[in-house]
């Protein structure tokens, strides 16, 4: 085979430290690096300061348009053999206009998280509902993220969680789907050896972006129900707030006397939650992995989050600390890992064990890789045999197609 040549479609441009959603792309980039690939990373949105400088890794970055013809003559010129829509509404935007320019190349949809999932537990979150199969049937984000998966060849899906979910709800054909947790590093005894002790660790963080929903919702949710509780046992204590984009809302719950303290962007998480003693995640809504929580174990930092929060990350493996969905029961559980040096320990090892069983790179990376040759090696009988992914491709593309074409038309009158 000739050298492979990648086109990621980024709905925004890369920041592995302001989201998880950003390391994940860096861990895919990495990957295609090793099998020395040519990467090409494009996007629509406009660069942030936060924004990685992908060139310096020797990737090509251009800047595209939506309802624009001049994404055909750029991808005409490009022939990419691989492209990678990052997230279901890039394919929807630019996933007809690749089937049409570049046929022969494989089409790769990185869900990151499944979006209609999150969105529809926020909406029966914020009306006081319980998370029902019939509101995700019923969604419409539902109806347009399963068309994604179905028009492309192969999806990469985050978490075990959802790939259950899209094979028992969905009916989604296994061949489509391809089940890549984030790839990390094993955790050896020399990077334990490095780790601050208990001792040595001080105050309870939480760390993420909070152009994330759930991110603003579960320091709301610490401020309002949890926090008072802990700060009553433990008066001395800190909680600190880190992540990028922090608005008014999180700003104003800055309270030094409550030792409720706001730090907003962090340069290095990994730095912040190496110091900390515990870290907290009272997520109410969500889906998808929780960097976060990847991050505490890497770290060494045992954790107390929700069951959304653990959700589909450990598969039978206990957690490394403790999973509470009733806030006195979250707030207990966070003064005992706190205080009790040698469950703390023992919270420690097991998140050692979820890493390195479960997101250890050098044992999934081999098989993700092969994966995308073997799917590209047998395109052809792969789409035939993907029927609703063919009829979709010609209906609904065809709808997308058009209207395109006259917002184009629109913005050039």
């Amino acid at each position: 085979m000739n050298k492979q040549h990648v086109l990621i479609i980024g709905y925004v441009w890369v920041e592995p430290n302001s989201s998880a959603a950003g390391s994940r792309m860096m861990q895919l980039i990495e990957q295609f690096l090793k099998q020395n690939w040519n990467i090409t990373f494009a996007s629509p949105a406009q660069k942030s300061k936060n924004a990685t400088s992908l060139s310096s890794l020797g990737i090509d970055e251009v800047s595209i348009e939506l309802n624009s013809s001049s994404f055909d003559d750029f991808i005409k010129k490009l022939q990419p053999t691989i492209v990678m829509f990052d997230r279901f509404m890039m394919e929807e935007q630019f996933g007809w206009r690749v089937a049409e320019n570049c046929p022969n190349a494989l089409r790769v949809l990185d869900t990151e998280d499944l979006h209609f999932l999150r969105k529809t537990r926020q909406n029966q979150f914020k009306k006081g509902e319980k998370y029902t199969t019939e509101a995700l049937l019923d969604s419409n984000d539902t109806k347009r993220e399963i068309a994604s998966i179905l028009r492309c060849d192969l999806s990469l899906i985050i978490s075990t969680y959802e790939m259950d979910l899209l094979k028992s709800v969905f009916k989604v054909d296994e061949n489509l789907l391809c089940y890549l947790p984030f790839l990390l590093n094993k955790i050896d005894k020399k990077k334990v050896d490095k780790w601050k002790s208990f001792e040595e660790r001080n105050h309870f963080v939480f760390i993420g972006n909070f152009f994330h929903k759930p991110n603003v919702d579960a320091v709301l949710t610490l401020k309002k129900y949890i926090w008072r509780r802990i700060r009553k046992q433990l008066p001395k204590a800190e909680i600190h707030i880190y992540g990028a984009y922090a608005n008014q809302q999180i700003n104003q719950l800055h309270n030094k006397n409550e030792g409720f303290i706001i730090k907003g962007f962090a340069e290095d998480a990994n730095a912040v939650v190496k110091n900390a003693k515990v870290v907290l995640a009272p997520l109410n809504f969500g889906a998808g992995i929780k960097g976060k929580l990847t991050e505490a174990m890497i770290c060494g930092t045992p954790s107390v989050t929700t069951n959304i929060g653990a959700e589909g990350m450990h598969n039978n493996l206990p957690w490394n600390g403790f999973v509470e969905d009733d806030y006195n029961s979250f707030s207990e559980k966070a003064i005992q890992l706190y205080t009790d040096e040698n469950l703390w320990k023992k919270s420690q090892q097991k998140g050692i064990e979820i890493i390195n069983q479960i997101y250890d790179k050098e044992k999934i990376s081999d098989p993700f890789i092969n994966k995308i040759i073997n799917v590209q090696d047998n395109l052809k009988y792969h789409r035939t045999h993907n029927f609703l992914g063919n009829l979709l491709q010609h209906q609904t593309v065809q709808a997308t197609k058009f209207m395109s074409k006259w917002i184009e038309e629109k913005n050039k009158s």
